[in-house]
């Protein structure tokens, strides 16, 4: 387990009241492990900057699309933000200080942006949990209206969502309720490393994988998926006692079928018998 400062700082900020957690904090600690000089003050201070100067555009009447077209205007238009569709799996895209210095990101970075900002003018906003492309919310009003940080901002309503579902995974999809919730703090964060540990993984860097895993659990310990993985993954890096203790405690909790036979040859490969 890593015990850098950045780690032990996620630890303590992670296990904060949901209500209570800084999310754009926490991601920049995520960050402070791939940049250890990081300074956290400074980053966060930028979203100071951009949100007063979106203040200082609002309209006099302050309506949720007038409020969201200023922020459009201000983050894509003056500042030049966009999604990064040439090298979307790039891990700079999940990083919250590369995204505020490079200006192009990823749906979740994006968002966090947009939504650190909408915070900071008192305009409250949530992520919604779309499957493969997180978007985001006001919390004011009747009226169900969805942003795509991605899209530079774009406006959606519930048929777009659906739309956007359908083209996403290329076939007609059924709009579940579920896809178009609030996501809590530690499911947005947990989002947030899924993604680094998925880059990670194809480019097969174990140890960076394994770094996302970890806090994945710390946030999750009752991810019995992410204790599978942190398993084969400390049989990657060649941790085999560790490999072996999350391996079999994996099996103990009624895995996916599929998986007891890979589990198994694996174990048996590390001497033990099952």
């Amino acid at each position: 387990m890593d015990f850098s400062l950045a780690r032990q700082r996620f630890y303590q900020a992670v296990r904060q009241p949901e209500a209570e957690i800084n999310l754009a904090a926490v991601a920049l600690y995520i960050a402070q492990e791939e940049y250890p000089d990081l300074e956290v003050d400074s980053y966060l201070n930028a979203l100071d900057t951009m949100a007063a100067e979106v203040q200082e555009r609002l309209p006099a009447e302050a309506y949720p699309l007038r409020i969201i077209g200023a922020i459009n205007q201000y983050l894509y238009q003056d500042l030049g933000f966009a999604g990064n569709t040439v090298d979307y799996y790039n891990p700079r895209n999940s990083f919250l200080n590369e995204v505020i210095e490079r200006r192009i990101g990823i749906p979740i970075t994006l968002s966090l942006v947009y939504l650190e900002i909408a915070q900071r003018i008192d305009f409250p906003m949530v992520g919604v949990g779309m499957p493969g492309h997180l978007l985001i919310r006001p919390t004011q009003g009747e009226m169900a209206v969805y942003i795509d940080a991605f899209e530079k901002g774009e406006i959606l309503f519930s048929q777009d969502c659906q739309d956007r579902l359908a083209q996403l995974y290329g076939h007609p999809m059924e709009m579940l309720p579920q896809f178009i919730q609030p996501v809590s703090s530690h499911q947005f964060l947990v989002r947030l490393l899924t993604n680094l540990k998925h880059i990670y993984l194809s480019q097969s860097q174990w140890s960076k994988s394994l770094a996302a895993v970890e806090r994945i659990l710390i946030i999750d310990p009752n991810a019995v998926g992410e204790l599978r993985d942190r398993g084969i993954l400390y049989y990657q890096l060649g941790r085999w006692p560790e490999a072996c203790q999350d391996l079999e405690t994996y099996l103990a909790h009624r895995p996916a079928l599929e998986d007891i036979g890979p589990i198994r040859q694996l174990l048996n490969r590390m001497g033990r018998k099952v």
